[in-house]
């Protein structure tokens, strides 16, 4: 059966078989029978041909890993795990986001101890205007969700308020171009700090704040899936978000 995921992938980058088969260091009569007959190459050409397409080695060849194998690499991708956000070492947040040089990606709902930190805020920008892509999704103050998390957390009104102050704080990355901020109304089940291949989860606890809630420090790696399973999650929500003005 034809690799119909493969030629797509091939297709989006413009490239044919043979280019990816010089980059990669195989024949290009291989990269054929990669598609048209869907064979599987060996995991080394696997890893290099999904690197240089820009997509996941499971995309492409979803059959190719074991269950057990699929599940140690993704056991692998976990780095550390913080009991609370307050325990998270200070000097991490900006260590990942320098490290960034092609994406940081945040979903939060105000995210207000990274606001109030004008290093920080400086950092973001400086990062957008050395060509990172920055998206920030911020909880519209207006929405359901956003009231809901407020009541949960007994802080009511004051979770919108916050958001709206964000807004304001964040006003000088906004400023920059390639910054892009959206809002967005849905249920918060994680915050999401990403930085190209790393990515910081604060989870969320019903009644609790976010600060007192875990935080997994995950770093994705070939053939795992928990790292990738969250910036689905990220592209849902920023896809059925509203740009901020």
């Amino acid at each position: 059966m034809p690799n119909e995921r493969l030629r797509a992938a091939l297709l989006q980058r413009g490239v044919t078989p043979a280019d990816v088969a010089e980059a990669i260091g195989v024949d290009a009569k291989s990269v054929e029978r990669w598609i048209t007959q869907g064979r599987t190459p060996y995991r080394r050409h696997r890893y290099s041909a999904a690197a240089y397409l820009g997509v996941e080695e499971t995309y492409i060849w979803p059959e190719a890993l074991s269950p057990e194998q699929s599940k140690a690499a993704s056991q692998s991708e976990i780095i550390e795990i913080y009991p609370h956000r307050w325990s998270v070492p200070p000097d991490l947040w900006k260590r990942l986001f320098k490290s960034a040089e092609e994406e940081i990606s945040i979903l939060i709902f105000s995210g207000f101890f990274l606001a109030d930190d004008p290093s920080m805020l400086k950092l973001l920008a400086d990062k957008a205007r050395s060509g990172v892509r920055v998206r920030i999704l911020l909880g519209d103050p207006e929405s359901e969700a956003v009231a809901q998390r407020g009541r949960d957390e007994g802080i009511d009104e004051l979770m919108a308020s916050k958001i709206k102050n964000v807004i304001l704080m964040h006003k000088p990355v906004r400023a920059v171009e390639g910054a892009e901020y959206r809002l967005h109304g849905t249920t918060l089940y994680n915050s999401l700090y990403r930085a190209d291949d790393e990515l910081l989860v604060n989870t969320h606890v019903y009644g609790a704040p976010a600060a007192q809630a875990p935080v997994f420090h995950l770093r994705k790696i070939p053939g795992g899936g928990m790292m990738s399973t969250y910036m689905e999650s990220f592209e849902k929500v920023w896809d059925q978000a509203t740009p901020l003005d």
